[in-house]
């Protein structure tokens, strides 16, 4: 089980890279404005949502559905006694005390992530990557639009497309130890 969350801004550029000469400044790309209009995606094994802001006890809340929705899913784990294995980042609602003590009611493993690391989550390097191209020179007026928009993008995307992601990760973890904590792409 793996999550993770993403701004959405209303107004995004499209960034291009380029390359100048050595001794040269190269052509600046535009950024999003980040005290602009936005949204906050979050997105987990048990779907996506909308949120303006996470804490502690909203993340716990969380879990808690995610947990439900597992047993209801796949009751197989409950009847197997699988163990869950959650990857999540060391944000501060992820941590916080509340998150921590419910987790340890779930006896769920809890994978170590590097901080700063955007190498490591699936949500990082497969999903949001992916979903940055298409964002690319979108321009969103309204939260609906916005929201009628990632709700389209995900539905195009078939159950292979999120496989990918999670199949992909051992490989990543690798990388990361192999790399001390430096970035890669």
């Amino acid at each position: 089980t793996t999550g993770d969350e993403k701004w959405i801004h209303y107004d995004n550029p499209k960034r291009r890279k380029s390359w100048g000469k050595p001794g040269h400044a190269s052509t600046s790309s535009a950024k999003p404005n980040i005290h602009g209009s936005k949204l906050l995606l979050l997105v987990g094994s048990a779907g996506c949502n909308l949120l303006s802001t996470i804490t502690g006890d909203r993340y716990r809340l969380q879990l808690m559905r995610l947990s439900r929705a597992l047993k209801e899913k796949r009751p197989l784990y409950a009847q197997r006694h699988d163990k869950v294995i959650l990857l999540h980042d060391n944000a501060r609602p992820h941590v916080a005390k509340p998150v921590k003590t419910y987790l340890e009611t779930l006896k769920w493993e809890v994978l170590p992530h590097p901080p700063y690391s955007p190498d490591i989550a699936p949500s990082d390097f497969h999903l949001f990557r992916s979903m940055a191209h298409g964002l690319a020179d979108r321009r969103f007026h309204s939260y609906e639009e916005a929201q009628k928009w990632i709700d389209s993008w995900i539905a195009s995307k078939d159950m292979s497309f999120f496989r990918r992601g999670i199949h992909v990760l051992p490989e990543r973890w690798s990388k990361v130890v192999e790399s001390v904590g430096k970035y890669f792409h």
